[in-house]
């Protein structure tokens, strides 16, 4: 088999059984199973969920995006070969750790496949919970030109590229287009505070006043124990983004647990520990692939400003990109992964076929 074919680029046409429209992320897929599906294998399953609970297979993709666009390569490569597998086993290993550590669960029931989650249905906090340890990225971009306040919080004078915060900030924006919300623009990923979530809790799907203290002790307790694994390994958390959602618990009650992805390339940036202690920064994360973007391609500007976005689309549709950098990005990502799960990630020869196979003959949701 070619190595366009262990990729699997295309997540949202495979025929698991449902009867709602599959809903298409820049990585992820989601089929919502049949009332009559969810539960059915909430029963042959044990799953400690509520018995109407809706579920849903969860399917990655090896699928890049950066600066808002898919991205492709030469000779019909359109992913990174590995990276699905290596987000998912990144994830499962954190996600495990928090539940060991007695934090929150997450919306993850059963894991058949490498890249595949059997999920109950959450309903989501709207906001991306970002944290960030060092000062770096859009943040330090926003401090060079005179910025000091950041989502409610001060930061001082003085600080340089790349230095490590004097605490951890939590700098939230809104997830989706939010409405109503005085002082709230109405626009994807706009940088919020603490205020406006109290002042408007019910309108980010809190359930209580007193949930937002409990998603920020999530937040900060989840980035230590990911900060703490790396710092082992010698690997620096820098920031990372958070979801969070609620469920029904089996006696029906809502819970807050953690949702999506955590403490991935994709999701975070980690920076490798001995070469940050020798002054330079190499990325163990998608921001390495968003500086080899901005390097490749002659006009930067048309990726960094985003009155640009048609060109961007176009750059992003029209170019091939050399196998090399996205062969490059795969050893980055299989790398990291491997370090924070211990072995080597079970890579799949013709991921869609075993999808199939797995989801067919053991939980019979192919059609």
């Amino acid at each position: 088999m070619s190595l366009a074919d262990s990729v699997l680029a295309i997540n949202n046409d495979l025929p698991i059984r449902t009867n709602q429209p599959v809903h298409s992320g820049k990585v992820r897929s989601v089929y919502w199973l049949t009332p009559e599906d969810s539960e059915r294998l909430i029963k042959e399953r044990g799953y400690k969920v509520a018995p109407d609970a809706p579920l849903a297979i969860m399917v990655i993709s090896d699928r890049i995006s950066a600066f808002d666009c898919i991205w492709h390569g030469e000779g019909g490569l359109n992913g990174v070969p590995g990276k699905g597998a290596a987000l998912n086993a990144i994830s499962n290993h954190w996600f495990r750790l928090f539940r060991e550590q007695g934090l929150a669960e997450s919306h993850i029931l059963e894991i058949p496949h490498p890249f595949v989650w059997i999920v109950q249905k959450a309903k989501p906090v709207m906001i991306e919970a970002i944290c960030r340890q060092y000062i770096t990225g859009s943040m330090w971009r926003a401090y060079t030109k005179g910025e000091r306040d950041f989502c409610g919080i001060s930061i001082p004078d003085g600080l340089q590229k790349d230095q490590k915060l004097p605490e951890l900030l939590i700098t939230p924006s809104t997830k989706g287009i939010l409405k109503g919300i005085p002082g709230v623009p109405e626009a994807d990923d706009v940088n919020i505070t603490r205020h406006d979530i109290e002042q408007n809790y019910a309108a980010f799907n809190f359930r209580s006043f007193e949930d937002i203290d409990f998603y920020e002790k999530l937040l900060r307790e989840g980035f230590d124990v990911i900060s703490n694994e790396l710092q082992k390994l010698d690997q620096v958390f820098v920031d990372t983004k958070f979801e969070f959602g609620y469920v029904k618990d089996i006696n029906g009650q809502d819970k807050l647990i953690y949702m999506d992805e955590v403490g991935t390339p994709d999701s975070s940036r980690i920076w490798d520990g001995p070469s940050y202690r020798d002054g330079k920064v190499i990325e163990k994360s998608k921001e390495e692939f968003r500086q080899q973007l901005l390097q490749y391609f002659p006009d930067p500007d048309i990726l960094l400003n985003k009155d640009r976005m048609p060109e961007r689309a176009a750059l992003a549709r029209d170019n091939a990109l050399p196998e090399a950098i996205l062969m490059q990005i795969s050893s980055t990502y299989l790398g990291i992964a491997e370090k924070i799960i211990g072995k080597p990630v079970t890579l799949a020869e013709n991921p869609r076929q075993e999808i199939l196979d797995i989801l067919g003959k053991e939980f019979n949701l192919i059609d």
